[in-house]
């Protein structure tokens, strides 16, 4: 063992690299099984190297807690739907959160160590964002399971709540920075963790794919800090990685909807376009449906196909019915492509994650910016589940909420054909103009049921 101490940072620089490895992988579907298997080598390598080098540590305890948690974790990845993969998503960012949190009180109370200042400061910075990230994540979780929290907190005095609770986290942090106060690094920690709910709370449906990549990047930064207080240089880099990827990717998916982050986080837009929703302009509109065979008919007769899922389809767990779908399409001789926009799903990448638990071929499936030209020379567009990433209004209504965010431009298709369980709104609370087009059929059931129909009628017809 104290042989092997000696190469402990050699073994967190391999890791290092094995996490930057991951994280180049991660950036493509087709080297993100690699990219994965990079990521687990790194992991495993720091978590033996952490066993050598800490100073007596009690193996047993750890050991076993690493066993429940990999049983647990196991269990989880192997049963949960893929409806349920972004609020998964968000726990496993509140358990990051809470470790820190954890490490950093049971550093402060450990009364063999005396603390320097720039330690402190360490201390103080890993445990106000550990507590806000681990008690955001579980209030994301709630919303995005609709089980705690799935209604906007609405009030005039939400903001200036806001305010003095995050001033207050500072104010005590400062203190304990400045005076080694350990009631006011307790205190500090409480009002932390209760700013973490009213920071989320007050934010609505629309937005939670961006606070969902925003909270893995507060996680990172969370562990990046303890990283500091555990003089771990693997945990740091680690650490700095997620959480620099996480804020990249958070920019990416609000320059998607056309917002700055500061407008995601506290301008309200989930609540009022839940609210925009629900008031509505009191007229009733007209809209035309179809079956299942109609749509397969035309589908089969056409020369282009462009599918977009939404949520829907996560919510019907049809990824392999549409694949299904797609393939004797293309035996009848049509072109078949999937359009993503980046905020599709509850979370990001929840498209492409389905579209490729289902082996739908990568050069098939298209982002936003390279498909976007070719919806004029399409022929059907077949809408699964999506609302808002295809509403027309983002373009033509002043007046929306969602107005400027860049769309799917799927209302420049010849044909149109959204599958919908019925004419409620999407989950931003925005009725959508595109079903009500005169180019536009409504097919209304469960998305799988639906497309299994799509099959059937597709492969007893055609060109």
């Amino acid at each position: 063992m104290q042989n092997f101490a000696q190469y402990a940072d050699w073994a967190y620089l391999i890791g290092a690299i094995l996490f930057i490895l991951t994280l180049r992988g991660l950036s493509s579907p087709t080297t993100a099984v690699a990219g994965n298997r990079y990521g687990m080598i790194g992991m495993a390598l720091a978590v033996a190297a952490t066993f050598f080098v800490a100073p007596n540590p009690a193996m047993l305890l750890i050991i076993g807690a690493m066993v429940l948690g990999a049983v647990i974790g196991l269990y989880r990845a192997r049963t949960v739907p893929m409806t349920q993969m972004p609020e998964t998503v968000a726990m496993m960012h509140s358990l990051v959160g809470m470790s820190a949190v954890l490490i950093a009180v049971a550093a402060v109370l450990n009364p063999d160590t005396n603390f320097s200042t720039v330690f402190r400061f360490e201390l103080f910075i890993g445990c106000f964002v550990g507590a806000i990230t681990f008690t955001a994540s579980v209030i994301a979780w709630g919303k995005l399971s609709a089980k705690l929290a799935a209604k906007p907190l609405k009030g005039f005095w939400v903001k200036p709540t806001q305010a003095i609770l995050f001033l207050a986290m500072l104010g005590f942090g400062a203190h304990y920075f400045m005076a080694d106060s350990l009631q006011s690094f307790l205190i500090m920690t409480a009002i932390a963790l209760v700013f973490g709910y009213f920071w989320i709370a007050p934010i609505g449906g629309g937005d939670m794919p961006v606070v969902v990549s925003l909270l893995n990047s507060l996680s990172g930064w969370a562990a990046a800090g303890i990283g500091f207080t555990l003089s771990n240089s693997m945990l740091i880099i680690a650490g700095s990685l997620v959480g620099s990827s996480g804020a990249i990717l958070s920019y990416i998916m609000c320059k998607a909807m056309n917002r700055s982050l500061l407008n995601v986080l506290f301008g309200g837009f989930g609540a009022s376009a839940a609210a925009a929703g629900a008031e509505g302009d009191g007229v009733e509109k007209n809209y035309k449906s179809g079956s299942a065979e109609d749509a397969a008919f035309m589908m089969a007769n056409a020369d282009s196909v462009v599918i977009v899922p939404g949520y829907g389809l996560a919510q019907a767990r049809a990824q392999n019915a549409v694949k299904e779908l797609a393939t004797v399409l293309k035996e009848q001789g049509v072109t078949v492509r999937y359009a993503i926009h980046p905020v599709a799903g509850r979370m990001p990448g929840h498209m492409n994650v389905l579209l490729a638990e289902a082996d739908v071929p990568y050069e098939d499936v298209c982002e936003m910016e390279e498909i976007n030209s070719d919806f004029a020379s399409t022929d059907v567009v077949l809408v699964i589940g999506a609302n808002d990433v295809v509403n027309p209004a983002a373009k033509d209504d002043p007046t929306s909420p969602i107005y400027g965010m860049p769309i799917l431009e799927a209302n420049r298709a010849r044909t149109i054909m959204v599958i919908k369980r019925s004419m409620s709104p999407g989950y931003a609370g925005l009725d959508n103009d595109l079903f009500y087009m005169d180019k536009t059929m409504m097919i209304f059931g469960d998305a799988k049921k639906v497309l299994e129909e799509m099959v059937k009628g597709v492969t007893g017809g055609g060109h």
